[in-house]
């Protein structure tokens, strides 16, 4: 009797060693947030590999709707409104699925953030449909890979490559007019923010008298401060107004090289030269 309590206990012991033994994924879950507009998106989605197989119009068929992945459903959540394809899609969580064909995908933006097969897709729930082309790449992606690239303050793509296929989804998203009432409401402060409220108005077209009068503000009573002074130079370049960018631009190398930053008195260098021509 007493060997075989000793038995089962050993026995209970590989078993319970056994059920905590833990093996790589065979497709990796990956979990990406970008920074976008003046929130972010989040993606997750699993990732799986070519493995010698022919991937689509096979392991994936053509005309019938995908994951977009492997294992759990593929998701997006958006933390502010964007547009995709024309449609404003509001912030929140959202299914991403896809209908690959040799020339065209769909991608479909879902309200559904759990389908992981074609049976369990509802089209009514779709939020947004947009047709994309195929590009093929040169180089094959083993691992199914999405990506967000070209990102620019209201405009990305996200980008989709598995084996030598490619497929490009831009997302945009409007962040001027926020920006802009945000501005308006922080100007009337105690401590208003005289340098990035220039420096927005100078990157994006506005009033650039505006500007250089904020980067006048910033620059008050500021003796080190050699980066305001040189935004203050190019502000000021961009108005025609060589000669005072000329002393600005001095003025924030003198202080570059004495806060030693190299960076700031090449840039002031740089500019320097171009407003001898």
């Amino acid at each position: 009797m007493k060997q075989f309590f000793v038995a089962a206990i050993a026995a209970s012991f590989f078993i319970s060693a056994e059920a905590q033994l833990k093996t790589p994924a065979p497709s990796p879950t990956q979990t990406v947030k970008q920074d976008f507009g003046l929130a972010s998106i989040e993606l997750s989605y699993s990732r799986p590999g070519v493995k010698g197989r022919k991937i689509f119009g096979d392991v994936v068929p053509y005309g019938k709707v995908w994951r977009t992945g492997a294992n759990s459903a593929t998701t997006l959540t958006f933390g502010d409104e964007v547009t995709i394809g024309g449609t404003k899609v509001p912030a929140g969580k959202y299914g991403l699925l896809t209908i690959p064909d040799k020339s065209n995908w769909i991608i479909i933006i879902s309200k559904q953030t759990d389908v992981t097969s074609p049976a369990a897709y509802k089209m009514d729930q779709d939020v947004v449909r947009v047709t994309v082309p195929v590009k093929k790449m040169k180089e094959s992606a083993e691992s199914f890979t999405i990506q967000f690239a070209n990102i620019k303050p209201d405009a990305c793509e996200l980008h989709l490559m598995w084996a030598k296929s490619a497929v490009v989804l831009p997302v945009s998203t409007e962040i001027d007019s926020k920006i802009m009432a945000s501005i308006n409401a922080e100007m009337k402060k105690d401590k208003p923010p005289y340098y990035q409220a220039a420096m927005y108005y100078m990157d994006n077209g506005k009033d650039l008298n505006q500007a250089q009068e904020w980067f006048s503000k910033a620059a008050e009573g500021n003796t080190t401060a050699f980066w305001i002074y040189h935004q203050w130079a190019n502000c000021l370049a961009k108005l025609g107004k060589k000669e005072e960018a000329k002393a600005k631009a001095e003025k924030s190398k003198e202080m570059a090289l004495a806060a030693k930053n190299d960076d700031y008195v090449k840039l002031n260098d740089k500019l320097l030269a171009s407003l001898k021509k």
